[in-house]
């Protein structure tokens, strides 16, 4: 275990500086012997981190649900270099919900909807209830126009990712990707594109664009991988998570929420957030190990 923790942080050095605690708040001392099942807390050194543009709009909050409207380029969860930059790291302090946690995926560059957890004893209803397919997303997309293409279409794959490779891939696997495609508006040259995913694979929807010829406008990946630095905001993919509508596990009501954004999607303007300047970092964030058999660390 400390052998894996060591990839990650310095681990002598965090025992000498006091920076591992139990949940109790004890702190871990080196001499201590395993115990399965236990969760050991520890505050890592962060990078500078630039603020991400924009305002999360809150939607909807309620007692167990929060629903969020991000901008582009904000990360949904803390992962690799963006960590305090993320809805949930962010929605956590200001919000004041120690346990607020995201239900399911939206890419870092894509806007629009996100529904989260107030607590840990609602996640396992609703993030089910996803898993199950049993909620209705609705995306729209800036592409390009081609009088030739019949639409609406359906379009069926199967789509793989490789770990390491920006793009996904398509197969000649069975489909495991299903999404209709609806021109919905003409806008001058392009389009605006109505995209009902009835499955969830990773870059479903701006793969199936790009296999009909109509590759969303300023993507980064698709159709080629660009170099893009990550504190240029100045080109928004345009790609909305425009609506979810699901019938609420725990009480039967029939829930529909829409985004505050719409298609074109112009670059944003930073927003001070609390706590932090220009760049956010420095303070730590927390992690959590799971003191197991094959533990993983993850930030918090």
């Amino acid at each position: 275990m400390l052998e894996r923790l060591a990839e990650f942080v310095d681990v002598a050095g965090f025992l000498a500086g006091e920076r591992f605690a139990y949940e109790s708040g004890a702190l871990v001392v080196g001499s201590d012997p395993y115990g399965p099942r236990t969760f050991v807390w520890f505050h890592r050194d962060l990078a500078d981190e630039t603020v991400v543009p924009g305002t999360i709009h809150v939607v909807h909050r309620d007692a167990r649900l929060v629903v969020i409207d991000k901008p582009a380029f904000l990360s949904t969860i803390p992962r690799g270099r963006h960590v305090v930059q993320s809805v949930v790291v962010r929605l956590r302090a200001e919000l004041g919900l120690p346990e607020l946690s995201p239900l399911h995926r939206l890419d870092r560059v894509t806007s629009g909807l996100v529904v989260l957890a107030t607590e840990r004893r609602w996640r396992g209803e609703y993030q089910s209830m996803f898993q199950r397919g049993e909620v209705e997303k609705t995306y729209r997309a800036l592409a390009p126009l081609r009088p030739d293409l019949d639409l609406p279409v359906t379009v069926r794959n199967h789509l793989t990712s490789r770990r390491g490779h920006w793009q996904a891939e398509v197969t000649d696997d069975p489909a495991n990707a299903e999404s209709l495609i609806e021109l919905e508006t003409v806008l001058q040259h392009t389009g605006v594109y109505r995209l009902t995913p009835r499955t969830g694979k990773t870059h479903q929807l701006r793969m199936h664009m790009l296999g009909l010829g109509i590759p969303i406008i300023d993507d980064p990946v698709y159709p080629v991988v660009q170099d893009v630095a990550l504190d240029d905001f100045t080109r928004p993919l345009q790609l909305l998570a425009s609506e979810v509508t699901f019938t609420d596990p725990i009480d039967g009501e029939l829930r529909r929420f829409e985004s505050f954004r719409a298609l074109p999607l112009q670059a944003e303007v930073a927003v001070a957030v609390a706590g932090g300047g220009g760049a956010a970092g420095g303070a730590g964030a927390a992690a959590v190990v799971a003191a197991a058999a094959g533990g993983t660390v993850g930030s918090a």
